[in-house]
């Protein structure tokens, strides 16, 4: 009793001290849990469950992203679900659409509301893992009292947003623990594994929906999850959220039809050295086909036999 009245009178005290919400992404969701959503620390207050007609619908919209990042989620129980972990996916409202968890942990799990469609919204519970990394657009890690409620501060969470092919926040991908002797280090070691699997879970998603583009993967960035995707003419079709900061793409940049080699470069070429540009990229792929045959590529091409040798020594291609 005497640990769930300190951690209230913390969270009170803390949510009074105006300069902690801006140094402080977990003061900052204490704040916006008394002050938004009239939320008291101390309530024994469980998760709100939708009805099965509003989780079918959730599900029903998640269905691509849900199978997407399957083999992702049952990789990360395989690897830490007999530890004391439960994996948890979510949609943009909080709900619960999937999760994977232990038998033996289960009966727990379930008590505190880590179940299907059960909303782990900021408004619904307070700071939690995935409330918060959906509430702040980034991953997030809430440690025990961090946790808004009282009645959450047994928990440990680790989660990550998923962004979709435009790179808005889709869901949230968790991983939860009751384990009392999980260490920070620990958590920062799943908080990875979380933001790895997360990227790939992107990463799929981004190549489903652009699926017949060139994909290409920014090296500025320095991530593998930094992509783009390209038409046949070398003009940018979509970017992912890392590749979009990486490059200053936006929806109106990628809308007007932006070249990649321009901001792959970084660099614009003038015209005529593009013109030459595709040519020379056309003659190379006909005699690549052709296996060297200049005969056949200038068939190929629709020019003389003469004509294609006058360009392969103009373009330099000999």
């Amino acid at each position: 009793m005497r640990q769930e009245l300190s951690h209230t009178e913390r969270v009170y005290s803390t949510t009074q001290n105006k300069a902690a919400a801006v140094t402080s992404p977990v003061a900052a969701s204490w704040s916006r849990c008394v002050n938004l959503y009239n939320l008291q620390p101390e309530e024994a207050r469980k998760p709100y469950q939708v009805d099965e007609t509003v989780f079918r619908e959730a599900r029903e919209r998640m269905e691509r992203l849900i199978g997407s990042s399957a083999e992702e989620v049952d990789r990360l129980y395989q690897t830490i679900g007999r530890s004391g972990c439960c994996i948890v996916l979510a949609d943009t409202d909080g709900i619960v659409v999937d999760r994977r968890g232990a038998a033996g942990d289960d009966v727990e799990f379930r008590a505190l509301g880590l179940w299907q469609q059960n909303v782990w919204s900021e408004a619904s519970v307070g700071t939690n893992g995935i409330g918060t990394a959906l509430a702040d657009e980034r991953s997030v890690v809430i440690h025990r009292d961090q946790h808004f409620m009282s009645a959450n501060i047994g928990l440990s969470c680790v989660t990550a947003p998923i962004r979709d092919h435009l790179g808005q926040v889709a869901a949230a991908l968790d991983v939860s623990t009751c384990r009392n002797d999980v260490s920070e280090m620990t958590l920062a070691i799943l908080s990875q594994a979380v933001r790895d699997a997360a990227m790939r879970v992107e990463s799929n998603l981004f190549r489903q929906a652009f699926n017949g583009a060139r994909i290409v993967v920014v090296p500025q960035a320095n991530s593998m999850s930094a992509l783009i995707a390209v038409d046949s003419d070398d003009l940018i079709l979509g970017a992912t959220r890392a590749a979009r900061q990486a490059l200053k793409l936006d929806d109106g940049t990628i809308a007007q039809g932006v070249p990649a080699a321009d901001v792959l470069r970084e660099t614009r070429g003038s015209v005529i050295s593009d013109l030459e540009d595709a040519e020379r990229a056309a003659l190379r792929r006909a005699l690549s086909r052709a296996q060297g045959n200049v005969s056949l590529a200038a068939q190929t091409l629709g020019i003389s036999r003469a004509t294609l040798h006058r360009k392969i020594k103009r373009l330099n291609l000999q």
